[in-house]
C-alpha cells in the first residue's frame, strides 16, 4: 500500500518533542523515515527494530540515527536518558507493559509518545473506520501517482493488534499515570506521556 498511515502522522508526532530535546529513542523504527526527522532537529537519536532486514536498509539510507537491531523487550535501555520516545505501530508487537520499560527510560520532563494500532469492536470504532475508508482511498490514489518509478522499500512485519482502545486506556492508566490517549483518523490512536519534571533544588542559606 503506497499510503503509509504511520508517515501521515509524523507531524503529529513531532510536535510533542519536548523544547531541549538532546536524546531519543525510536522504537519499531523501520527504515528510519521518523528516526530521520528526529535527527534532523539536531537530536542524538538511537533507532531500534527486530527485523535486520529493514535496519540494514535503514543503514544504508544513513541520515544520522544510530541504527539498533534489537528486540526492545530484551534491550537494556539506560535509565532517565532519553527526552523523546516514540513508538509508531510497533507497540502492538509486544506486551503492552513495555510502556514501563520506555517510561523508566525517559529523562525527567521526557515525552513518551505513542502511534498505535487497536482492534476494533464498539460501534464508534465502527464509525470511524468506515469515515476513514474514503479519505484512505483518495490518499493512496494520491500518494500513487507521486511514488510512481521510486524503489520499494522492505515491508515492515505485520501484526493484528489484540488489545480493543479500551483496553488501553485502562493499560494506560496504571502503567502510565496521568497520559493522554485520543483516536485518531486511520485506525490509529496517540498517546502522549509526559513524565514529571524534577522540582528545582532549593538553595541553602549558610549563616
Amino acid at each position: 500500500m503506497p499510503f503509509d498511515h504511520n508517515d501521515h502522522y509524523h507531524r503529529t508526532l513531532l510536535r510533542r518533542v519536548p523544547p531541549g530535546c538532546a536524546r531519543a529513542l525510536d522504537v519499531g523504527c523501520g527504515t528510519g523515515r521518523f528516526a530521520r526527522r528526529l535527527a534532523a532537529r539536531g537530536i542524538e537519536v538511537d533507532a531500534v527494530d527486530p527485523s535486520a532486514e529493514v535496519i540494514e536498509a535503514a543503514r544504508g539510507a544513513g541520515g544520522g540515527p544510530r541504527f539498533l537491531h534489537a528486540d526492545i523487550t530484551e534491550l537494556e535501555l539506560p535509565e532517565g536518558h532519553y527526552d523523546f520516545v516514540s513508538c509508531l505501530a510497533s507497540i502492538h508487537h509486544v506486551p503492552f507493559a513495555t510502556v514501563s520499560r520506555l517510561r523508566g527510560a525517559l529523562a525527567p520532563g521526557g515525552v513518551l509518545a505513542i502511534l498505535g494500532c487497536y482492534r476494533e469492536r464498539s460501534a464508534a470504532d465502527l464509525a470511524w473506520s468506515l469515515a476513514a475508508v474514503p479519505v484512505n482511498a483518495v490518499a493512496r490514489a494520491a500518494v500513487a501517482v507521486r511514488e510512481r518509478g521510486r524503489e520499494a522499500v522492505p515491508p515492515a512485519p505485520v501484526r493484528r493488534p489484540e488489545m480493543t482502545l479500551a483496553e488501553i486506556r485502562r493499560e494506560a492508566a496504571g502503567l502510565l499515570p496521568g497520559a493522554r490517549i485520543r483516536r485518531l483518523l486511520f485506525w490509529r490512536y496517540l498517546l502522549v506521556h509526559r513524565e514529571p519534571a524534577r522540582p528545582p533544588r532549593r538553595a541553602q542559606l549558610y549563616l
